[in-house]
């Protein structure tokens, strides 16, 4: 039960990447791994580092905006990237 995050957060990744890869919905995928990281953030500031397992790394503010910046990148640059223009 101690390494639920770690599990749980490759579980969403490892799904992210599934979407990318086998289903051609990168967009899905990258927003959903954003958000992963995103929901990690939150966890590493609200649960004790022995909850955290290995995910706790450094101390839990440079944890928390570690993940905070990834995730929002993450979700910033997918959101970025323009839709591609059908053709008619």
């Amino acid at each position: 039960m101690r390494e639920f995050a770690l599990t749980a957060a490759l579980a969403g990744v490892v799904v992210g990447m599934i979407l990318v890869v086998a289903q051609n919905r990168w967009r899905v995928g990258l927003f959903g791994i954003g958000t992963v990281l995103l929901v990690l953030a939150a966890a590493r500031l609200v649960l004790p580092a022995h909850r955290m397992g290995l995910l706790a790394v450094r101390g839990r503010l440079f944890d928390t905006v570690l993940l905070t910046v990834l995730g929002a990148a993450v979700i910033g640059l997918t959101l970025t990237v323009p839709l591609p223009i059908a053709v008619a």
